[in-house]
C-alpha cells in the first residue's frame, strides 16, 4: 500500500496529508530505499517523454540540442518554445495542421495570460505535450512512416517508444492507456521508472541516451520553463535528468546511475517537489542548490501560514 509521504501544516494543526510511494535505486539500478509500494504499476504519464525521445532518436531523429530537449518537454508555452516547435516541423516539412495532441493553452501561468491578453485561443500547439509531438511526426517523415495514425498503439514510433521504455527499465509493460495528449501510455513500476532514469543520465558518450540526457541537462528550459520546478532541479544538480508528471510522477536520474522516482497516490502536484527533495537527501546527495524548491508554503489571506512537510521513513530495500 502506499504510506504516508507528506503532511499539510496550516500554522500548528495538521490539516490534510498525501500518501505514495518513493524509490531510490543504485548506480546499478538496484533498489536501495523505497516506502510505499515502488513494484506496483504506475503510468508514468509525462515522465515518460525522455524514453519517448530516446525511441525516436534511436529511430533516426536528427534533432539535438534545445530541440531535442523540447521533444522531452512538457513546456510551459513561452514563446521561444512555441517557435521551437514550429522549427521541428518546418524542418520535416510539416505544419502545426499535422498536430493532433489536444488543443489547449499555454501550461505557464505568464504565458498563458499573454496569449489571452493578445487574444490567442486555444490550439494543439499550445499544449505543453507539442514539442513531443512535433517530434514524434519529424520522426515518421524520416522513417517514411504514415503521420496520420501516429498515436496508434501499434504505429512502428509507438512499438519504438514502448521498446526504449522496456529497455531501459529492465521489465515489461503492465498495461497500455492513453495520455493526456492522446499518444499511448505504458505502465511500469515505480522502480523500473527510477532505473530507467538513473541508465539514461550514466549513459556514455555517444550513446543515444546520452544525446537525450545532455539536451535536457543543457537546455533546462526548454524541458520546462520559467518558474518550473523540473527546470530549477537540473539547474541546480549538474549533469541530472528530471521530467515531472501529471498525476504526481517525478524521476530524477544522476550522473553515477543512481536515481530517484515518487508517486503521490491522490495525483497532487503540491507534494511531489517536497518528497523528492527529501529522497535525494536521504540517497545521499547534497541538495543545498535546490532545497528551496521543497519550501511549499501554505498560504491564508495572501501570506504564508504553514506548510507541506515531508513525512516518511525510507526502508533499505
Amino acid at each position: 500500500m502506499h504510506e504516508l509521504v507528506a503532511e499539510v501544516w496550516r500554522g500548528d494543526f495538521l490539516e490534510s496529508v498525501h500518501h505514495g510511494s518513493v524509490v531510490a535505486v543504485d548506480g546499478d539500478g538496484h533498489p536501495v530505499l523505497g516506502v510505499g509500494q515502488p513494484d506496483a504499476l504506475c503510468f508514468p504519464r509525462s515522465s515518460n517523454k525522455p524514453f519517448q525521445a530516446l525511441a525516436m532518436v534511436r529511430s533516426g531523429l536528427a534533432l539535438d540540442g534545445e530541440l531535442l530537449a523540447l521533444a522531452c518537454a512538457s513546456h510551459s508555452g513561452e514563446p521561444f518554445h512555441i517557435d521551437g516547435v514550429r522549427r521541428i516541423l518546418a524542418g520535416a516539412g510539416l505544419t502545426e495542421d499535422a498536430l493532433q495532441c489536444t488543443a489547449d493553452l499555454p501550461l505557464g501561468e505568464q504565458a498563458k495570460t499573454d496569449h489571452l491578453a493578445a487574444g490567442g485561443h486555444a490550439a494543439p500547439i499550445y499544449m505543453n505535450c507539442s514539442g513531443k509531438h512535433a517530434a514524434m511526426l519529424a520522426t515518421c517523415v524520416a522513417n517514411g512512416w504514415p503521420t496520420e495514425n501516429y498515436l496508434d498503439a501499434d504505429h512502428p514510433l509507438q512499438l519504438a517508444a514502448r521498446a526504449a521504455l522496456e529497455d531501459l527499465a529492465g521489465e515489461t509493460v503492465g498495461a497500455v492507456g492513453v495520455d493526456g495528449c492522446g499518444a499511448p501510455l505504458f505502465a511500469i513500476t515505480l522502480t523500473g521508472l527510477a532505473r530507467a532514469f538513473g541508465r539514461l543520465a550514466a549513459a556514455p558518450a555517444g550513446t543515444p541516451e546520452h544525446r537525450v540526457a545532455r539536451a535536457m541537462s543543457r537546455h533546462p528550459e526548454w524541458v520546462g520553463g520559467t518558474g518550473r520546478d523540473v527546470t530549477d532541479l537540473m539547474r541546480g544538480l549538474p549533469g541530472a535528468v528530471a521530467k515531472d508528471g501529471a498525476e504526481g510522477v517525478y524521476g530524477i536520474g544522476l550522473p553515477d546511475g543512481s536515481a530517484v522516482a515518487v508517486k503521490i497516490a491522490d495525483g497532487s502536484n503540491r507534494a511531489r517537489p517536497v518528497v523528492l527533495v527529501e529522497a535525494l537527501r536521504r540517497l545521499g546527495v547534497d541538495v543545498t542548490a535546490v532545497e528551496g524548491l521543497a519550501d511549499v508554503p501554505v498560504l491564508g489571506h495572501g501570506r504564508r501560514v504553514g506548510e507541506v512537510r515531508p513525512a516518511f521513513v525510507m526502508a533499505v530495500a
